[in-house]
C-alpha cells in the first residue's frame, strides 16, 4: 500500500511540473505524445476508483504477477483504445485542464487506495483479486509510466527507488530470472519490457534471459 502511494503521488507530483511545451514532447509509448500518457494516467485512476468499488465473491483468480496479460509482440499505437486516449487528449485543449483533471481524479484514486482493505475481493476485466495484490500491480504501472513520461525529459525526477525496485522484482518474476546486478532497477524494467534495446554488451550479459525479453505487458 505504501509503494502504491509513494510511486503515484511521485508520478502525479511529475506531471505537475511538466511544462505546456513538454506536453508536445514525445513520450515513451509508442505512438503517445506525453499528453496522451497523461490522458492515460486520467484513465488509470478512473479504473482504480472503479475497481476498489466493485466488491467480488469467490476465489482470487490472479494476483499481482499473473494480472498481466503477456504478448510477444510490442504495442503498435494502433489499439483501438490507444486511438481513443490520443483523440481525448487532444479534446482537452490547454494542457492545465489535463493537470487538473489528473490532480483531480488522481488525488481520489490515491485516497481510496489509502483507506482500502487490503485483504478484501475486488473484481476487474472479469477476474478476481485481492486490493493488495490489485494496487501491487500499479506499483509496476506508475513505475514504467513515470519512465515514460521522462524518456525524453532528461531533468525530470526519476520513479523512487523502492519502486523502481519492487517493479524489477515483480518482472524478475514473471520472466522466471534475474537481470544481472550490471543493470540498475530502471535498465532493467526499460529493457525488459521493450522500451529500449539492450546494448551489445547488455545483451551478452543477460545471458539465457535474453531469449524470455522483452515482455510485453498488458
Amino acid at each position: 500500500m505504501d509503494l502504491f502511494s509513494s510511486s503515484w503521488t511521485a508520478l502525479r507530483a511529475a506531471v505537475a511540473g511538466l511544462s505546456d511545451e513538454d506536453f508536445a514532447r514525445p513520450s515513451g509509448c509508442t505512438g503517445w505524445l506525453v499528453r496522451d500518457l497523461v490522458c492515460h494516467l486520467v484513465i488509470d485512476a478512473q479504473d482504480v476508483l472503479i475497481t476498489l468499488a466493485t466488491p467480488a465473491d469467490g476465489e482470487p483468480t490472479r494476483d499481482a504477477l499473473t494480472y498481466w496479460e503477456i504478448s510477444d509482440t510490442p504495442p503498435s499505437g494502433d489499439d483501438p483504445l490507444d486511438a481513443l486516449t490520443v483523440r481525448l487528449a487532444a479534446a482537452y485543449g490547454e494542457p492545465h485542464l489535463l493537470k487538473f483533471h489528473l490532480d483531480d481524479v488522481g488525488s481520489a484514486a490515491g485516497r481510496a487506495a489509502e483507506l482500502a482493505d487490503p485483504g478484501l475481493r475486488v473484481g476487474t476485466r472479469d477476474e478476481v483479486l485481492t486490493v493488495g495484490d490489485y494496487l501491487s500491480t500499479y506499483v509496476m504501472e506508475w513505475t514504467l509510466h513515470h519512465l515514460d513520461l521522462i524518456a525524453h525529459l532528461p531533468d525530470a525526477a526519476p520513479p523512487p527507488a523502492q519502486g523502481l525496485a519492487r517493479s524489477r522484482e515483480m518482472l524478475e518474476q514473471i520472466a522466471g530470472s534475474a537481470f544481472p546486478p550490471s543493470f540498475s532497477d530502471a535498465d532493467a524494467l526499460l529493457v525488459g519490457t521493450g522500451r529500449r534495446a539492450p546494448s551489445e554488451a547488455e545483451q551478452a550479459e543477460l545471458g539465457n534471459l535474453a531469449s524470455k525479453v522483452p515482455i510485453y505487458l498488458g
